[in-house]
Order: C-alpha cells, then sequence, then structure tokens
C-alpha cells in the first residue's frame, strides 16, 4: 500500500523556517569569541594546542598558511611559532572552525599576534583563499621586498601548492 505523502501545514511550515533561522543566526553569531590557554604543543608552523580548564584545543592560526613540515622553511616556521608561545599563556580570538574541527583564530601572546609575527619575518603566506585581512597582506608584501625568510628563496612554494602536488603522486 503506497501512503500518501505529507505535507505540513503552512503554520507549521513557517515555525520550521523560523526555527532553522534562528538556529543558524545563533550559530553565526557566536563567532568571534575568546578562548585563554596554555600553550602544551606546537604542531607546525600554523597549529597550535592550548590547554584550557583540563581541554586540549587544537588551533589553526587564521590568515595564514606556513609551510609543511616536509618543505623548505615547514621547521623554521614551527620553531619560530614555538619560540613565540611555547609554554606560555595565550589569548585565542577564534573566528571560525576550519573542516578538521579545530579552531580558527588569531593567536594573542605579551601583547602581540602570532599570526603577524610569522608573516612579517617570512615564515607564512597570507592566506589570500580565506583572509582579506589588510595587514596580513602588507606584511607579507614588506616580507616579499626584504627577501626575509621563505622569501630568500627565488622560487618559494605556497603551502597549498606543495600540498596539492602531494597528493597527486598518491
Amino acid at each position: 500500500m503506497v501512503r500518501p505523502a505529507r505535507h505540513l501545514s503552512q503554520g507549521a511550515a513557517v515555525f520550521l523556517f523560523c526555527a532553522l533561522c534562528m538556529a543558524a543566526s545563533a550559530q553565526a553569531a557566536s563567532y568571534p569569541f575568546s578562548l585563554g590557554g596554555d600553550v602544551v604543543g606546537v604542531t607546525d608552523g600554523d597549529t597550535i594546542k592550548i590547554l584550557q580548564d583540563k581541554k586540549m584545543y587544537k588551533i589553526r592560526l587564521n590568515g595564514i598558511d606556513a609551510p609543511e613540515m616536509g618543505q623548505a622553511y615547514g621547521r623554521k616556521s614551527k620553531d619560530y611559532l614555538a619560540s613565540l608561545v611555547a609554554g606560555k599563556r595565550v589569548e585565542v580570538i577564534v573566528r571560525d572552525t576550519d573542516r578538521y574541527g579545530r579552531y580558527v583564530g588569531d593567536v594573542i601572546v605579551g601583547g602581540k599576534t602570532a599570526n603577524a609575527e610569522l608573516v612579517a619575518v617570512g615564515l607564512a603566506w597570507h592566506y589570500t583563499a580565506y583572509s582579506k585581512d589588510e595587514e596580513l597582506a602588507a606584511l607579507e608584501k614588506a616580507a616579499r621586498a626584504k627577501k626575509l625568510g621563505l622569501w630568500a628563496d627565488p622560487n618559494p612554494i605556497p603551502p597549498w601548492e606543495f600540498r596539492r602536488r602531494e597528493r597527486e603522486k598518491k
């Protein structure tokens, strides 16, 4: 026996639509927020782990992309980030969550933003696919002009390009 499709009444449909809109706006309004914690790990040049109230959070630095560990300047980028934040208390202005479930945010330590510091010394790219931050753009331009860090290389390979090439090898 085939049952007829159920349809929502107009009132129920409006109620459902409003509930979905409110849920979406509540989720959108949840960013940015602040998260403070002690840095307990530096995964690479753009990812750290912090501990807050016995809970571990992975944080992806907002607006930048650092060289991968198997790439030129990957180790230098990680080491520099570690020199800025390892073992220190940081504040993270969380802007989003990425597809891996990590918080994406601006990491502030000692009054400085680690994200910007990495770009300023030439150890990370301004990740323009995800960021329109004018400060990061200007810092990258200055680092390139001074040939700092990875910009000393005549043809530095962006991390997103490096990752794509690595995927194609498989």
